[in-house]
């Protein structure tokens, strides 16, 4: 049986997306990986280059909020950022919760090429707990 997965962040639209095309790249059939916000806006386009980097295409995922997974089971619910994690809604069907805290590589100043290392330090990061934590693997 598949571990179903919810990733949170406040606008679902780079920490929470890189996590769920991160664990279904790296969880295969093992997994259910799911994103969402406390609100929506877009997935950033950012985000979706420096995932194409590694062979993982996120173009076709969609900003969402929390609202629709409410009343769904996951065996984890995962907020990636600060602010989803105070805001966020109890989940009765979660069998556990984390919280992993992650910068907003959103707010990342300087050139295209600057924020493109900011989204590839978070990317990368999100990928180690991933491995760590529900991967179990170092």
């Amino acid at each position: 049986m598949k571990r179903r997965v919810l990733f949170l962040c406040t606008h679902n639209s780079a920490r929470s997306q890189m996590a769920e095309g991160l664990l279904r790249y790296l969880g295969g059939e093992q997994f259910e990986a799911y994103s969402a916000g406390t609100e929506a806006a877009h997935v950033r386009p950012l985000a979706i280059q420096v995932m194409s980097e590694l062979g993982i295409d996120i173009a076709g995922q969609t900003s969402k909020t929390l609202d629709r997974y409410l009343t769904e089971p996951f065996d984890e619910v995962i907020t990636v950022c600060d602010a989803a994690a105070e805001t966020c809604p109890f989940f009765p069907g979660a069998k556990h919760r984390r919280h992993w805290s992650f910068p907003d590589p959103s707010q990342a100043k300087g050139s295209t090429e600057d924020q493109r290392m900011v989204y590839r330090t978070v990317r990368d990061a999100i990928r180690t707990r991933i491995e760590t934590e529900l991967l179990n693997t170092p």
